[in-house]
């Protein structure tokens, strides 16, 4: 895994590519008016156990987040707000560590007020993100060892385990991968949005 910066920036300005919509979710770029929404969620002990540890107030979020958008200017990260296609934010999700050939996917957290198979969706819509906007052919993911669900959920989407340390597992996914069971995942969506 590497953390060089993107030498190459996306074939079409970043914000050509938003929202990026499904049946039951969107990605959109987050901005400093979502500060309180993410300070919240990531300071929620319902939802922040298997998080990086989160201080500060609402303003040092969005002061972060003022941070962040210089990384998103020069193509080094992607850091989205999901969304019920009602516009209730209910998630995040960040790709980081972006390079020529590869981007770190995570920060990924639901809160309760998200549909059914949001996981899924989300996953789905932020992965096509990285390895079809971005053209990037690998991505890799650490996961808090005690996070089974997590865990669970990597493994069904076939990604390959590199390595443990005391507190994470690191794995890789491949885009020949995502490409392979994409439309056997969407159909997923398709079928609990219908019911």
């Amino acid at each position: 895994m590497t953390s060089s910066a993107l030498t190459c920036k996306p074939r079409r300005p970043l914000m050509d590519l938003f929202p990026v919509l499904g049946r039951q979710v969107a990605l959109r770029l987050v901005r400093p008016r979502d500060a309180a929404f993410v300070h919240g969620l990531r300071c929620d002990p319902a939802y922040n156990t298997h998080l990086s540890a989160v201080t500060g107030t609402v303003d040092d979020q969005r002061a972060w987040i003022l941070r962040y958008l210089e990384r998103e200017a020069a193509g080094q990260e992607i850091y989205c707000v999901i969304e019920r296609i009602d516009g209730l934010p209910c998630g995040l999700v960040r790709l980081y560590d972006i390079a020529d050939d590869q981007f770190t996917w995570g920060s990924w957290i639901l809160n309760a007020d998200k549909p059914q198979k949001a996981a899924l969706e989300s996953a789905v819509l932020s992965f096509g993100l990285g390895f079809r906007q971005l053209n990037l052919p690998v991505a890799y993911v650490d996961v808090r060892i005690h996070n089974a669900k997590a865990r669970a959920f990597y493994s069904r989407l076939g990604m390959q385990e590199l390595r443990r340390d005391e507190q994470d597992i690191y794995f890789v996914y491949h885009r020949a991968m995502f490409e392979k069971d994409v439309d056997a995942l969407h159909s997923s969506v398709d079928r609990e949005a219908r019911t």
